[in-house]
């Protein structure tokens, strides 16, 4: 790959993505455009623009945007129609923040006539791979750089000796090891690695940075009401709300009830197998909400069907997919499932539980008169069923008949 004249880097203001900037300065001689997005991670990203002006970057070349709505709308929302969650548990909270980075990299590349991007995922994870399909989906001809797996800063020795040597400021924290690695946004806190490394060890409870310990949680319950219109939440108690003000809603409720909790060994892209800790408080609030409105306002073949393609669905995410057609095809059925998955459920949250309780909608498909075990005047003749059966008894009968006479 010949020199980049210009990259756009993916930047926290941390110290590894500003040995990154600093190296693609050094290493190629380059020009640098940052960007650092709030997806609602919970920092003060203003240092990360000093951060960037003291390495040499250009006020015009530093990109601090806020894109907490599009993440959630364009994002969060079309995965949780699926409900979907990878290995059956995990709700993907990385996974599915890498092709909104990707794709706002590869938007500033065109707007600042830039011919490379760069990330700081290391060579042994999926975000590698997430970032750069991403990014060659959105844009063929673009350059990757992924310095983890290019430069020979192999040790935590290595990487704080090149910064010092580059006048890299380093916090009195950094020069220890790190206790383990975080990555968090509106829809999760992840953390893994070091102290968490050994699957058979409990985490520390210092690990948990968003919820309360379901046993410290409120000793009452409380329930909430959660709105939706075609499979997305829009309100909460009566009160609409944008995509990211009820996710960051929902994550208070959680928090402080303790819910969303997952100690998970998930099987990474790339073969290996890796522990995680996730907290995904108004995510699982969500799940549990959405599937108790999906329950009374989708039909069962259509329930079912979306149920056996969730997988494949959570799948194409976790691997780093967004932008291929499968993922897209697939999305268009989810989103034409949830043409009628309108009302309002009732949720109780208590001691790191989120259930449902009640729900309700204009579209609803339950019918009390055919199910009620009192009399129906005449809604379902249960004489009906005598048939149904027989029929789908049929092929069975003929099977124990062949079974039996083979058997003699």
């Amino acid at each position: 790959m010949s020199a980049p004249k210009k990259v756009v880097l993916a930047y926290s203001g941390g110290l590894d993505t500003s040995i990154i900037l600093k190296w693609l300065q050094t290493e190629y001689g380059c020009e640098v455009v940052t960007f650092t997005a709030d997806l609602g991670q919970g920092e003060e990203l203003e240092p990360a623009r000093q951060k960037a002006e003291l390495l040499g970057i250009k006020p015009e070349n530093i990109y601090i945007e806020d894109i907490r709505e599009e993440f959630v709308r364009d994002f969060v929302f079309p995965m949780f129609r699926a409900n979907a969650q990878y290995e059956g548990l995990y709700l993907l909270g990385t996974s599915i923040a890498r092709p909104l980075i990707s794709k706002r990299l590869v938007e500033i590349a065109a707007e600042t006539g830039a011919d490379a991007v760069a990330h700081g995922a290391t060579g042994k994870g999926n975000d590698q791979v997430r970032f750069e399909l991403a990014a060659y989906a959105l844009n063929p001809g673009i350059k990757v750089i992924a310095p983890w797996r290019e430069w020979d800063l192999t040790s935590r020795t290595k990487l704080l000796e090149f910064a010092e040597q580059n006048q890299i400021p380093i916090a009195k924290d950094k020069r220890g090891e790190a206790p383990f690695s975080v990555d968090a946004n509106l829809l999760h806190t992840s953390s893994e690695g070091k102290v968490l490394e050994d699957p058979a060890d409990m985490a520390p409870d210092y690990v948990y940075q968003r919820t309360v310990h379901p046993e410290d949680a409120p000793n009452e319950p409380e329930f909430i009401e959660i709105g939706f219109e075609k499979g997305d939440a829009v309100s909460i108690n009566g009160e609409a709300m944008s995509p990211a003000t009820i996710l960051t809603k929902l994550n208070e409720y959680g928090g402080k009830h303790g819910i969303g909790r997952l100690d998970l060994v998930e099987g990474r892209f790339v073969g290996m197998k890796s522990r995680g800790i996730y907290e995904t408080p108004g995510g699982t609030i969500l799940l549990e909400a959405h599937r108790g409105i999906e329950s009374i306002t989708m039909d069962r073949g259509a329930m079912h069907l979306k149920d056996q393609l969730m997988p494949q669905y959570a799948e194409l995410i976790y691997n780093g997919f967004w932008y291929s057609p499968e993922r897209e095809m697939l999305q268009a059925a989810i989103d034409k499932s949830q043409e009628h998955v309108t009302g309002a459920v009732r949720v109780k949250l208590y001691k790191g539980l989120a259930s449902t309780v009640g729900r309700w909608s204009d579209h609803s498909l339950y019918s009390e008169a055919h199910v009620t075990f009192e009399e129906d005047a005449g809604a379902y003749d249960q004489t009906d069923a005598a048939g149904f059966i027989q029929l789908n008894a049929l092929r069975l009968k003929l099977l124990a008949a062949r079974d039996k006479r083979l058997s003699k």
